[in-house]
């Protein structure tokens, strides 16, 4: 063994090193993507401003309910393995290894994504350029970011996601200005809202349920990255009170932004601009978000955004990278993942860990071989999907969770942060979260348009996590977890530690 490297005990484990604006700035950050910056576009173009706002807003409804479930289970259990760990203790650990694995390779594949898009967006500048090397060059930094400690991790992603929140507060003060013709010569009135492209769709609703539920994917995507906060209630200097104001502040900073965003997209820019179909990382100057900047007259839009969706990009890969690198330790310290994996370095880093989940991200090189746009086409899917996978593993943890806390005799008051409206949201975000994994993608089925690539694309990984649950189940002959033996016991490496590192 490395001198460098230390088996996690309750002496040397994962550091609690994050302070609260941390905690704050992982929830926000880690949400706050590619997603919004590009993608709320096609969501605007598919459904229209009505139907886009309706898929964010019922989506940042499900967030919440979610959200609030893994606060209440993570103040009482902070733990690296967040909802794995609790479907290991409240459901069946089959169910918690199919969770982790489906989680981790949520993040990795994420990473992938974010590392092509990244080197695309370089391209903006550099048009002839390698995107490859790019990839490279950034990995390295996230990789060397995330090696030094949690709480370098933390600061850096502090800033990486105070400069995409101040870019969203300006962007939200121009679109103000601009709609109420203070700014760029914008007609003031709801004429987008009404409009049709003469071909039978008219705002505000373009294309009906069926197009907002197309949208609650693209929306799920947008808001993925939510739920690190959980991870890092793990590493969180004070996770009874940091974890609650994390989400109880942060969520609704995001969903303002968000529908806000959509607001003034739609005020500003009709459905039917064919630009807003143009929401690849390649198509920069087609973002939404440059498009009003560029209405405002102010100069050199493009490259302004170019730089902000950069730092977005490297923001949502290091989040990918430190919550893939914990979920895969803290599978290994449960025995469902290699127990190399569950080593640290001195500074309290799953440095294996992050290196299995650098080394896939590095599928990303592969870009440069066999084109760009189809492999993050793949990515960009199989994120969105698996994302909804992990949120219904939150939501049925939490039911059971409560059922078992009840059970045993304990007090709903003794819960140092209580979800709302308990049973319905676990409940409602159980069934959105269905309807969406295989409702959204329903298209597929089409006769006249059916490929096998695309039904592995979008329902190809259900099946994979299926199969990962029944393999372990069956090798493993394990049983739902019973009410009366629901684990709530910290374990030592989850006990808080207060000591200034």
């Amino acid at each position: 063994m490395s001198n460098n490297v230390v088996e996690d005990t309750s002496e040397s484990g994962l550091k609690r090193s994050l302070k609260p604006r941390h905690m704050n700035m992982i929830a926000i950050g880690g949400a706050i993507g590619t997603g919004l910056f590009f993608t709320c576009g096609n969501a605007v173009s598919s459904s229209g401003p009505g139907g886009a706002i309706v898929a964010y807003g019922i989506m940042g409804i499900l967030v919440f309910f979610l959200m609030t479930s893994l606060g209440e289970m993570a103040t009482l259990i902070p733990s690296a393995g967040s909802f794995e760990t609790y479907a290991s203790r409240f459901i069946d650990p089959a169910l918690g290894f199919a969770l982790g694995w489906n989680y981790w390779f949520n993040w990795a594949i994420t990473v992938a994504a974010e590392l092509v898009a990244a080197g695309l967006v370089i391209k903006f500048w550099l048009p002839s350029t390698q995107t490859t090397f790019w990839s490279i060059g950034f990995l390295i930094i996230l990789v060397s970011l995330n090696l030094m400690s949690a709480r370098a991790y933390g600061e850096g992603e502090f800033w990486f996601a105070s400069i995409k929140v101040v870019t969203i507060i300006v962007f939200l003060i121009v679109g103000v200005l601009i709609i109420f013709g203070i700014m760029g010569g914008h007609s003031i009135g709801f004429s987008n809202w009404v409009i049709n492209d003469g071909k039978g769709h008219a705002a505000p609703f373009v294309g009906g349920g069926v197009a907002i539920l197309s949208g609650f994917l693209v929306a799920g995507f947008s808001f993925a990255g939510t739920e690190v906060v959980g991870l890092a209630a793990g590493e969180s200097e004070n996770p009874e009170k940091d974890v609650p104001k994390a989400i109880n502040t942060v969520f609704w900073r995001i969903l303002i932004f968000y529908i806000g965003a959509i607001a003034v997209i739609s005020f500003i820019i009709p459905f039917t601009d064919h630009n807003l179909l143009k929401n690849s990382v390649s198509d920069v100057a087609f973002s939404p978000f440059t498009m009003v900047f560029q209405r405002s007259g102010i100069a050199a839009a493009a490259s302004i955004m170019n730089a902000v969706i950069l730092t977005s990009v490297l923001s949502c890969g290091n989040s990918g990278l430190y919550a893939g690198s914990r979920m895969i330790y803290a599978m290994a310290k449960e025995g469902k993942a290699p127990k190399c994996f569950g080593k640290l370095n001195k500074r309290g880093v799953p440095t294996n860990a992050l290196i299995l989940t650098a080394a896939v991200a590095s599928t990303a090189f592969l870009a440069s071989l066999v084109g760009d746009g189809k492999i993050y086409y793949i990515l960009y899917n199989l994120s969105g999907i698996t994302i909804f996978i992990a949120w219904l593993g939150i939501a049925v943890c939490h039911y059971r969770f409560r059922k078992a806390y009840v059970a045993q005799g304990r007090k709903i008051e003794d819960l140092k942060y209580k979800a709302v409206l308990y049973p319905f949201g676990p409940i409602f975000a159980l069934i959105l979260c269905v309807v969406v994994l295989f409702g959204a993608n329903i298209w597929v089925f089409k006769a006249a348009t059916f490929s096998w690539f695309d039904f592995i694309t979008n329902y190809g990984i259900i099946l994979v996590v299926i199969g990962f649950y029944l393999g372990y189940k069956k090798v493993n002959k394990t049983k739902i977890v019973p009410l009366m033996e629901c684990d709530f016991e910290l374990r030592d490496c989850e006990k808080s530690n207060n000591k200034k590192l």
